[in-house]
């Protein structure tokens, strides 16, 4: 079935190439965005400074390119509801007002969007109510309705420009249902991409377009054997479209925030371009595509270039900062009012190196909502801090930046200790001796350390370092991964026992399988984890962060100093090198 649908999409190709309706010497202009993750204003809202980029610096590119070209699309790739307050004011408190990221991509004129995992993220009463605020579709052909089986979002565009006939299929990353409660996403079920791109591309075809465009919210995952099998059915599978259905003219992918702009050549030989446009409103992919005929065949022929065009070198668009003065102040009223007084700093920066008050704020406040026995939580950013003095709500979105909610679980005692192993086996080296580093960083050809920008870079992604609270253990660096943790007893003198059933207080990302510590770690198949919930939340994690602050007034910032990593004398050499290494002083 697969080899038929092959060919009958390569017969479509030549006969769309034969019959294309557009003339020659004409040309289209592309531009893209992708994750831009509430960047909609030159102002970050969290660490309360202007930037200089934003969706306005987009809009004055966006406008010359229109001023130079007749025919000109608009496109973006997802994850847009999330990151800045300015997106979380519009989801979740003034969910009355139009929402800020219709009224901005309204305003700019875009012509079709993807949906991204973080829309997803936002909720149905979120993305649902934006499908209507929109005034250009949101697609997403893998997301079906679950009853149904038709796409729950619009599969495909056919978009016209000066009678130039573009169409463009819309596909989500497939890793949804293990980072989010499937509450957010009731009644959909996400598709194989692949599969989904196979099944439409000869309805696409038969439209005759003369431009086809993959807009893809799933990252660039090219393997270094093509003939190895592909990752299709994981959260990055551009590839294995792009390179295996025939009919793309180029690719727009999206999610894993790489900056990418290439050519490959497809299965039937033909030249597909790939572009990926980095994130947070940086980068603006153009791609030009003039039409010519050939003049020994006849046939109509696309000469397709790409570039990657810096939106700091654009100053935000006039008319679109007028319009958006009022929702600025507004935000800046909520995001610098104040929920409390901080008695000292915090800092992610020791949270690397053994229990830190940064994140151990977390732990207490998830033991607190869920009267769980143990908490499970990381540093959720590289590297930020919250000043001694007044706490803001801006400050908050620096301790937890994700929409997660809080779920409690249940898992016996052995299943704690291998979840804590591989954590740690994420972030921690194996000392042979105290010259060793303590860390896990980015390593080049001679086993060195990365160094960009004068800083080292961590291996893996700090989000995924989950320390505990509720249990004292140690971390034995000196052993090998697997075989570290030593789990001495609870906190408060009780005995810890393998075969005994705890309750967990843990995020909802890492509680649907996110990190794989649940599932590749702890040894819990990903069809038992709903099996484990106890209860969750209803709203995010932040949300009760806000409050649990504001009703103490007081921050005592703390370290519960239930967990270090022995050997201490190793540690303790190997700590202030890996410390100016990571943060370069």
């Amino acid at each position: 079935m697969k080899t038929e649908l092959k060919y009958l999409i390569i017969f479509l190709i030549f006969a769309t190439i034969s019959s294309c309706s557009v003339q020659p010497d004409r040309k289209v202009v592309v531009l893209y965005t992708t994750d831009v993750h509430g960047v909609i204003l030159p102002y970050d809202f969290i660490e309360k400074k202007e930037i200089d980029v934003s969706l306005a610096g987009v809009l004055s590119y966006a406008r010359k390119v229109r001023e130079e070209n007749k025919a000109v699309i608009l496109l973006d790739d997802g994850d847009n509801l999330q990151g800045q307050p300015a997106v979380y004011y519009s989801n979740f408190i003034d969910t009355v007002s139009p929402h800020i990221n219709a009224e901005a991509m309204n305003y700019m004129g875009y012509d079709a969007g993807t949906v991204g995992n973080h829309d997803i993220e936002a909720g149905h009463s979120v993305y649902d109510r934006l499908v209507g605020e929109y005034e250009f579709p949101l697609l997403a052909a893998n997301a079906v309705n679950a009853e149904t089986g038709k796409p729950y979002f619009k599969p495909y565009k056919i978009i016209e420009k000066d009678g130039i006939k573009i169409a463009v299929l819309g596909l989500i990353t497939t890793g949804i249902p293990g980072w989010l409660p499937p509450e957010l996403y009731s009644g959909i079920e996400f598709r194989d991409l692949y599969e989904t791109a196979m099944q439409y591309m000869p309805e696409i075809l038969s439209n005759k377009p003369d431009l086809v465009i993959g807009l893809f919210h799933t990252g660039w995952d090219e393997p270094d054997n093509n003939g190895k099998e592909g990752s299709h059915n994981e959260q990055n599978g551009a590839y294995k479209i792009a390179h295996d259905v025939p009919g793309f003219d180029m690719v727009l992918c999206g999610h894993n925030h790489n900056v990418i702009n290439k050519k490959i050549v497809n299965t039937e030989g033909d030249s597909v371009l790939i572009i990926e446009g980095g994130s947070r409103a940086e980068k603006i992919g153009r791609a030009d595509v003039l039409f010519s005929k050939d003049k020994r065949t006849g046939h109509l022929r696309k000469q397709i270039t790409g570039k990657l065009i810096d939106v700091k070198n654009y100053r935000p668009d006039p008319g679109f900062m007028k319009k958006f003065e009022g929702q600025k102040n507004r935000l800046l009223g909520y995001v610098n009012r104040k929920i409390a007084v901080s008695e000292a700093t915090i800092s992610t920066r020791e949270s690397y190196f053994g229990s830190s008050p940064f994140v151990d704020m977390i732990h207490s406040i998830q033991l607190a909502i869920t009267g769980a026995d143990i908490s499970f939580a990381a540093p959720l950013s590289f590297d930020v801090s919250i000043p001694a003095g007044p706490v803001t709500v801006g400050d908050m979105f620096k301790l937890y930046r994700f929409e997660n909610l809080l779920y409690t679980m249940k898992m016996s005692g052995s299943e704690i200790k291998k979840y804590l192993e591989f954590s740690y086996a994420d972030w921690l080296n194996t000392m042979k001796g105290p010259g060793d580093h303590l860390l896990k960083f980015r390593l080049d050809n001679m086993g060195r350390p990365v160094i960009r920008k004068g800083e080292a870079w961590l291996r893996n992604q700090p989000y995924n370092f989950d320390s505990a609270v509720g249990i004292d253990y140690t971390v034995d660096v000196s052993r090998k991964e697997g075989n570290r943790i030593v789990i001495s007893s609870f906190s408060d003198g009780k005995p810890f026992e393998p075969d005994r059933i705890y309750s967990v207080a843990i995020n909802s990302y890492r509680g649907n399988g996110g990190g794989g510590h649940l599932t590749a770690g702890a040894g819990i198949p990903s069809e038992e984890l709903p099996k484990r919930l106890v209860r969750s939340t209803e709203k995010d994690l932040r949300y009760y962060i806000l409050k649990d602050l504001e009703e103490k007034g007081t921050v005592h910032p703390f370290a519960y100093n239930n967990w270090k990593i022995i050997p201490e004398k190793w540690v303790n050499k190997a700590k202030p090198v890996d410390y100016a290494l990571l943060f370069g002083k």
